[in-house]
């Protein structure tokens, strides 16, 4: 199973999760978010995908984005239409996201089944980083083909719950706010003791 670690924003943090066995590492690229990339990474010969976040942004600042940090996804975190997401595709491969409350109907994922993977996170007033779970029971009502990731309050304590989830696309989790000194900033031994229990 895939573990991206999302919402690094200090160079001596994502030095030290880039160690760890950790598939893809998360930037986000929202301006009003606690982990917005403030200021240029360098990311030396940290080979690790990078995914980059993004909410309603420009087609234009997503492509300087993939240019100047060599990113392998971006995952589209807005009210970003079909066709948006298409373009921005044709930019690099996409992972689009889902808030996912009690009300919410699966169908809608359907329009956007070209998109490389989904990721169903908590519905909040903020987009990600809530540190509240949805009803993972819910994800049985998810019948589409296209891989998907799951996020939204995952901690430490929930590795027995998503290792019974038997859902055929998942592939992945995505860590974020429980696994925090503070806003962007990871606990990295929390993240690789999680980590190598996940992945056993």
């Amino acid at each position: 199973m895939k573990v991206k670690v999302c919402g690094i924003k200090h160079e001596e943090n994502l030095l030290a999760i880039a160690t760890l066995k950790v598939d893809w590492i998360g930037l986000n690229f929202y301006s009003k978010s606690k982990r917005f990339v403030e200021t240029e990474l360098k990311f030396a010969d940290i080979s690790i995908p990078k995914v980059g976040v993004f909410v309603n942004a420009t087609l234009e600042y997503i492509r300087e984005m993939v240019g100047q940090y060599g990113l392998s996804y971006v995952q589209l975190h807005g009210k970003e239409s079909e066709h948006y997401c298409q373009e921005a595709q044709s930019i690099c491969p996409v992972i689009k996201v889902f808030s996912i409350d009690e009300k919410f109907d699966f169908q809608l994922t359907s329009p956007f089944d070209f998109c490389d993977y989904f990721l169903f996170d908590t519905k909040c007033e903020a987009y990600g980083g809530s540190g509240y779970k949805f009803d993972w029971n819910k994800l049985t009502k998810y019948e589409g083909d296209i891989p998907f990731l799951l996020a939204g309050g995952i901690g430490p304590d929930d590795l027995n719950e998503i290792k019974s989830i038997s859902h055929a696309q998942l592939v992945g989790v995505d860590i974020n706010s429980k696994f925090e000194i503070e806003p962007g900033l990871k606990n990295v031994k929390m993240v690789s003791n999680f980590i190598q229990e996940l992945k056993k």
